[in-house]
């Protein structure tokens, strides 16, 4: 890796002295940025380009160079390549496009590529990609003109990772305008021999990166993307992340509903947040995020924050905005502690209350000092996370009047003080401002927005994150081990056998062959009694007539039971039934549905949501990572958009939210002990009155086995 992103010796393979062509392009980025290493040349048409030779051949070249660039059409790259292996080349940029994005002839000649980098040893970025530039040692291995963006000494920056070579460039661009130093930026393209991963494993152990920022569409390698995001958090580096395809449709499942609405894109947030990425919607967003970590982890002792901002303004109806705002974003606006409170009245005007937001007026403006006795106050409230200043700029006088009590202010608070992030935002977006003003609140750590609702984002972004890693922990859950799990799709009877082995309550109840054994049963257990169907290609035995409810005596079980056997053979006729499972009638209480699988890429993830149709017809649904803590579970289930009819609807009785979240982490601890289980769906779990617990009513397994051959999974069933 270091001989494609530190390299000490590059070719440009397809150098030409043409403005704007590809290897123009490369040859001007080195030049610029001084590249102290050995630059080679290969154009078979010109002996020199701008007094440096051309080599006629890539096989003409001297052997070891570490990196070739080849700004060459996709017609040449192969053969390209199959020189630089022979040269002993340690890496190489494919920029050409027209490989697997255009269809099967290109996918081919990928393939092709990641053969001769298997073969060789040799790294190969791309193809389709638009390089890499590494602002360390000043190496821009990419053909678009760069901003400057070196890094200070002594100084950690941001890395980008980027499938997009356009989105990379984009910022790059919005760094700098910044003045935040950018370590390296990766173009990987197609991702033919290398991909993201890679590049992360990478910036991971780099010392002059702090913050790596993604643009993904697609994780190649998810689970050791996961492992990676765990390695960099305990490495105290942050990870942020765009992912475009919250919009794509989510993956059909067969047989339960828990595949169906547990779409790619949410599975895939599920689990990286579980892990410590901060993922983002906007590519506002990941800028503004990324350069609030960056400064963030310039501060003494730099943390995530976990609790609510302080906000101060000039404005009381921004006070109004700003609470609007944060309760739809999910910031906490605490009220100051009383000695705070107290302590803010002896140094305020009688005007101003301490509230939060709390409204300077226009008083800092006739007592600058107003700053530097209130900031102190409020940083040492142990209720806020951090602290935002919205401020009225208007003019460069106005704004003269006011940054440098503010800046001195900030510049005078004990180290104590300054482990909580400080961020200033301008109201007003339009006012001109001294840009020496800006720098040296970036120079104290203090990101400046533009906008007080992207500074407001991107706080509760962070906080949000700061606290779940809070709540979260890193221990897995204790799983279960050994539970019985016969392969395919297993029947309602089975599927509860290994809930009830998992500890999961179900009804009390058993499998009947016949009419009599049923009224056995159901003399057993006492009626009232439910009969349902069971046999594995049955999975929706209620559409079919195979559910038939509140049996109150054996005469009516007898009737029910050849109703039902009739349904079902004017359904679904010829299906034998492994039999009839005879179940003590339960009472009411609020469904929800519980679901669990195994994705192929990012393994297990759970699905809460409202039971029967709701969940479905509404998305009102919520995807858990299945080693969290049942606290964390019960938190979670208050978050529905249903979640009254738990808390105590109209006059309904407030449910046993705990004993639901405890089957829910059961539903985890079984994913997590049986790789062979790809899909739970316990549909409804019925949750009682506080204090009377929750059931497990109907219950689907659906598992694979791993063919020892080939070592991939089949669905069984």
């Amino acid at each position: 890796m270091n001989r494609l992103l530190r390299p000490a010796s590059v070719a440009i393979v397809g150098a030409s002295p043409n403005r704007g062509s590809l290897g123009a392009g490369v040859l001007a980025n080195l030049e610029r940025a001084g590249y102290r290493g050995e630059i080679y040349l290969v154009n078979p048409k010109r002996d020199e380009i701008g007094g440096r030779p051309c080599y006629p051949s890539v096989d003409a070249l001297p052997a070891g160079i570490d990196c070739a660039v080849l700004a060459i059409p996709r017609a040449g790259v192969r053969e390209a390549l199959e020189g630089c292996a022979r040269r002993g080349v340690g890496a190489a940029i494919v920029f050409a496009g027209g490989f697997a994005e255009s269809g099967e002839a290109g996918r081919a000649e990928q393939d092709g590529i990641a053969r001769i980098a298997r073969e060789s040893g040799m790294i190969i970025l791309g193809p389709n990609c638009l390089g890499m530039v590494n602002s360390v040692d000043g190496v821009a291995l990419t053909f678009i003109s760069t901003p400057e963006v070196t890094l200070e000494a002594g100084r950690q920056g941001i890395a980008i990772v980027s499938q997009s070579g356009a989105m990379a460039a984009v910022l790059i661009a919005n760094f700098a305008a910044r003045k935040l130093g950018v370590s390296y930026s990766v173009s990987s393209g197609n991702e033919a021999a290398s991909g993201v991963e890679d590049y992360v494993e990478y910036l991971i152990d780099d010392p002059h990166t702090r913050v790596i920022t993604m643009i993904v569409e697609q994780f190649r390698g998810a689970r050791r993307f996961l492992a990676l995001a765990e390695r960099a958090l305990q490495r105290g580096k942050s990870i942020v992340l765009l992912h475009p395809g919250r919009s794509g449709a989510a993956r059909a499942s067969a047989a339960t509903h828990t595949g169906a609405m547990a779409g790619d894109y949410m599975v895939m947030r599920t689990k990286v947040e579980r892990a410590g990425v901060v993922v983002v919607d906007t590519l506002e967003q990941l800028t503004d995020v990324s350069e609030l970590l960056l400064r963030m982890s310039c501060l003494p002792q730099p943390a995530f924050p976990v609790k609510g901002a302080a906000v101060l303004t000039e404005s009381g109806t921004f006070k109004a905005i700003a609470l609007d705002f944060c309760d739809r974003a999910g910031l906490g606006l605490p009220e100051f502690s009383g000695s705070v409170a107290d302590a803010l009245r002896a140094v305020l005007p009688e005007f101003i209350p301490p509230t939060n937001p709390m409204d300077l007026t226009a008083q800092a403006l006739v007592d600058p000092g107003l700053y530097r006795r209130t900031l102190p106050v409020i940083l040492a409230d142990e209720q806020f996370g951090s602290l935002l200043l919205v401020i009225i700029l208007t003019d460069e006088s106005t704004s003269g009047l006011k940054f440098p009590s503010i800046i001195g202010a900030i510049r005078e608070l004990p180290e104590a003080s300054r482990r909580k992030p400080i961020v200033f935002a301008g109201m007003d977006e339009g006012a001109r401002i001294s840009p020496v003003f800006v720098e040296e609140l970036r120079a104290l750590n203090v990101p400046f927005f533009v906008s007080p609702e992207r500074a407001l984002q991107a706080l509760a972004i962070v906080t949000e994150r700061g606290a779940a890693r809070a709540r979260f922990g890193t221990a897995p859950a204790k799983v279960l081990e050994g539970a019985p799990l016969p392969a395919g799709v297993m029947p309602e009877y089975r599927s509860k056998e290994v809930l009830r082995y998992a500890g999961i309550p179900v009804p009390a109840g058993a499998l009947a062959k016949s009419p009599e054994e049923a009224v056995a049963i159901a003399e057993r257990i006492g009626f009232p009694v439910a009969l349902k169907a069971q046999v594995a290609a049955l999975s929706h035995k209620s559409e079919a007539g195979g559910v038939i409810l509140n049996l109150t005596d054996a005469d009516a079980l007898r009737a029910a039971w050849v109703r039902l056997h009739g349904n079902v053979a004017r359904a679904m006729p010829r299906l034998p039934l492994d039999g009839v499972l005879v179940e003590k009638m339960g009472q009411r209480g609020v469904e929800l549905i519980v679901g669990g699988r195994h994705d192929r890429d990012w393994g297990p993830v759970l699905m809460i949501g409202l039971g029967g149709v709701v969940a479905e017809a509404l998305q009102d649904v919520r995807l858990l990572a299945p080693d969290l803590p049942v606290e964390r579970i019960e938190a979670e289930l208050h978050l529905l958009r249903g979640a009254a009819l738990l808390r105590g609807f109209r006059g309904s009785g407030v449910a046993d939210v705990r004993a639901a979240a405890e089957i829910v982490a059961r539903v985890g601890a079984l994913l997590l002990s049986n790789a062979s289980i790809v899909e739970i769906d316990v549909n409804p779990v019925v949750v009682y009155a506080a204090g009377q617990g929750a059931m497990a009513l109907d219950a689907l397994l659906v598992t694979e086995i791993r063919d020892a051959g080939e070592g991939s999974f089949v669905r069984q069933g």
